[in-house]
């Protein structure tokens, strides 16, 4: 793949390191768990300036951002609850026929081939927001990596659920700037989930958990919207910034889902106003010293981007959510990306369409672009 411009990247400077204690934006008076205060989130991360941050996408919003010595997952939804075991709701998502397991011996295998190259250790993991096909499987990549969560209140909650410390999970709200290393910084933005009120409440509105959900006899969770897995208060998009060796910032934005209807109206949740999402990435690209971002692993399609592109204006712009969440995830993405209105709207606006084709696709972004890269030995465990 051509290379994207070598102007691609924003000569910011990157702001002062700032503690996670004194960063955080609107909560409910509660952390559910999370770190003490006082320090980047994963030091141990920081030993060697990252030169690149390499992106590898393993399907729907599944992602390993390599950053230096942090590796960063993004969801990592691997099992695979049946289509039929769901109903109700305007999206047919609502509630199930029972609990579901975590297929572990899927994120098992995956975990292995992640391993075989680059994005290993994990040893950070985020959710965008907390349906069944992006927080489903965290608790278990919690448990085997050890890796601390970065997510909603209802993430948490969903972890607690199964055993992971409250410790490891920090609820986020929109509005915070969290240190995760003194290379790499993650400012988070309130964002809202794709649909309606009047067509899919139960998917759309921002809801989160109210208390640690109960498991079955068997110790699983059920993956309806309007059971254990409620979106969390909406959706969290994150901010980049990354310093490398030459002072040089690499930056990069990613959301997993998205509506036009409410980006620009005020977001409440349990009585609680945490303003406009669009506000909210306003005040993280100012709070960065960001003119533009570099890349946008952006959902939500034409709609969206006409509103959240004229703050980010990104010189690219990755699809994100694509795939089936029924099809098993060795069959590989049997739904590739096909969005002409996108298309056009991105191409009218100069910024360069970079859709994932298939799983384990990987790119890289540096000094010289941003770039597609070959990523055969990770695809080979699958027959990709």
């Amino acid at each position: 793949m051509a290379w994207i411009g070598k102007q691609l990247l924003a000569a910011a400077a990157l702001g002062a390191i700032l503690a996670l204690a004194g960063c955080h934006g609107k909560d409910d008076g509660d952390n559910h768990g999370g770190p003490p205060p006082g320090g980047p989130l994963v030091p141990d991360t920081g030993s060697v300036a990252p030169v690149e941050v390499r992106m590898t996408w393993f399907g729907i919003s599944n992602w390993i951002f390599k950053i230096g010595n942090l590796n960063i997952l993004m969801d990592g939804y691997t099992t695979r609850i049946p289509q039929d075991y769901f109903s109700g709701g305007g999206g047919g998502l609502a509630t199930t026929k029972a609990a579901w397991p975590i297929d572990k011996a899927a994120v098992d295998r995956l975990y292995t081939v992640l391993k075989s190259g680059p994005g290993s250790p994990v040893n950070l993991l985020i959710t965008g927001h907390s349906h069944f096909d992006h927080s489903f499987d965290t608790p278990y990549w919690a448990k085997i990596t050890r890796a601390p969560i970065v997510g909603s209140r209802t993430t948490c909650y969903q972890a607690r659920a199964l055993g992971v410390p409250a410790s490891q999970c920090t609820a986020v709200y929109g509005g915070e700037k969290i240190v995760l290393n003194q290379y790499v910084t993650m400012r988070v933005v309130r964002w809202n989930h794709s649909g309606t009120h009047e067509t899919n409440p139960e998917q759309h509105d921002p809801i989160e958990l109210q208390k640690v959900p109960t498991p079955d006899a068997a110790g699983n969770l059920r993956g309806g919207v309007a059971e254990d897995f409620p979106n969390g208060g909406g959706n969290r998009g994150y901010l980049f910034t990354v310093t490398t060796p030459n002072a040089r910032q690499l930056t990069f934005f990613v959301t997993n889902s998205g509506a036009p209807q409410d980006l620009d109206t005020d977001s409440i949740t349990d009585g609680i106003n945490y303003g406009k999402p669009l506000d909210s990435l306003r005040k993280a690209m100012a709070d960065a010293g960001l003119p533009a971002a570099d890349v946008w692993i952006g959902a939500g399609g034409q709609p969206v981007a006409a509103l959240a592109l004229p703050i980010l204006k990104p010189k690219a712009y990755l699809p994100n959510h694509l795939g089936s969440f029924y099809v098993p995830f060795q069959l590989g993405n049997t739904s590739p990306f096909n969005d002409a209105a996108l298309t056009g709207y991105l191409a009218s606006s100069n910024v360069a369409l970079v859709p994932p084709n298939q799983y384990l696709d990987a790119w890289v972004l540096d000094a010289d672009g941003f770039r597609q890269v070959d990523n055969a030995q990770m695809k080979q465990a699958y027959s990709f």
